[in-house]
């Protein structure tokens, strides 16, 4: 128990994000076999936390994926800036080069623009980001090589190529997933030839197991898991919950929670209750229809379980570490924002 804080779940604040300690050490101990040390590439967008990834580093993991110039920032004010690598484009990346003589900060890049912003933001290092068939960023890769020889003549170091099949991520067939992924790191690997460097970037919790093209996997979701993940059949369990108090009871056949889209991101889906059915959400309001509406009284608690990890976090200023019914700890969600 923290002094002078909650001591048990009953006792928090609600909607509180809740977070199961023994099932996040053993999700850390299943990626540490599958994927120690430099293998993994932490992306810090799935948790927001500092104190998460500094247990993390303690693994043996020292470099780390970020999704925003904030989490960047945030990192190196941790004492986390080893090996930080910015996995988005950013044409906002001056303030990263004003970090440069405290951290060691690596940013993507797929076009002249966003090179140039790099250049004149005096960062020292990129990654060629590479399309491999997500319709997002991502150069061509015939024309990766050309972008990182103008880096090169800028005086900027090339430390490899990037690329993200999140398009992937989802797929559940084992043996589609493997060739599709197959597919997507054969364009990789032919950027990587052109353009050099020791870094082949890429693969997330979703294609873990399948992606061994890459030097270094961005995997984050694995730590905390979300129902959507959990349909994979990876070695990982669901650690993440978002605990809200029941605040009205209907004999109808339903109850009314204090948790809405305002706790929860619903761009997966409803999140997952086990003692019955989500009816729907609204702003700060969740309804669930319960297996017997005779077991439940106003004040009660419940444990949902979100669809889609990052973003719930996102929407949280704090998470809650527990063992059982004890809250052992409180992190702060201390990397939000851009």
């Amino acid at each position: 128990m923290i002094e002078n804080e909650p001591a048990t779940i009953g006792d928090l604040p609600t909607p509180a994000l809740v977070i199961d300690r023994p099932t996040f050490n053993a999700n850390r101990l299943a990626m540490d076999a599958l994927l120690p040390e430099d293998r993994l590439r932490p992306h810090v967008k799935a948790f927001k936390a500092t104190a998460l990834a500094q247990l993390l580093a303690d693994d043996g993991h020292r470099g780390f994926c970020c999704a925003t110039p904030r989490e960047v920032e945030g990192m190196v004010a941790a004492g986390l800036g080893e090996d930080l690598l910015l996995a988005n484009e950013s044409l906002d990346v001056a303030r990263l080069g004003a970090l440069a003589d405290r951290a060691n900060i690596t940013v993507a890049v797929d076009s002249n623009a966003t090179l140039d912003a790099a250049i004149a933001g005096r960062l020292r290092s990129v990654l060629i980001d590479v399309n491999v068939g997500l319709p997002r960023c991502g150069i061509d890769s015939a024309d990766a090589g050309r972008l990182a020889d103008r880096a090169r003549k800028a005086g900027l170091e090339v430390r490899g190529v990037m690329g993200y099949e999140g398009h992937l991520m989802m797929v559940r067939d084992p043996k589609e997933k493997a060739d599709r992924v197959s597919a997507s790191m054969e364009m990789l690997l032919q950027a990587s030839a052109d353009v050099g460097g020791d870094i082949v970037s890429g693969g997330g919790t979703g294609t873990c197991l399948t992606n061994t093209w890459c030097t270094e996997i961005q995997a984050g979701s694995y730590t905390l898991m979300d129902t959507d993940y959990c349909k994979l059949g990876l070695p990982f369990e669901l650690a993440l919950n978002v605990v809200a108090t029941v605040i009205s009871v209907n004999m109808q056949g339903w109850i009314t929670a204090d948790a809405g889209i305002k706790s929860m991101a619903m761009d997966h889906g409803n999140p997952r209750w086990e003692h019955g059915d989500v009816f729907f959400l609204s702003d700060e309001h969740i309804t669930l229809s319960p297996t017997n509406i005779n077991d439940w009284e106003v004040g009660d608690r419940v444990r949902l379980q979100p669809a889609h990890v990052d973003p719930t976090i996102a929407k949280h200023q704090q998470m809650w570490l527990v063992d059982g019914d004890s809250v052992v700890d409180r992190w702060a969600v201390d990397l939000r924002h851009w």
